[in-house]
């Protein structure tokens, strides 16, 4: 099954024709508003340069898995 998704909006304008697994690793810098700054702090902090790095991160992974469990509980 094909999935489709409207990313413009979410990557910056360099990113926003490639595929999912192009973005995937492609530098979090892809992603619109995370700066060049933010990138360097990521990369410093938790050895994240690309997009797919960020997302199976295991702390942000457990961030945002609580963050569904509070909701799910409300």
């Amino acid at each position: 099954m094909a999935v489709s998704a409207d990313l413009a909006k979410q990557l910056d304008k360099a990113y926003e024709d490639l595929s999912v697994t192009e973005v995937l690793d492609a530098p979090v810098g892809a992603l619109a508003g995370v700066s060049e700054g933010d990138a360097e702090k990521l990369a410093a902090a938790f050895g994240i340069r690309t997009v797919r790095d960020l997302g199976s991160n295991k702390y942000f992974r457990l961030a945002a898995a609580l963050v569904e469990l509070d909701a799910q509980a409300k």
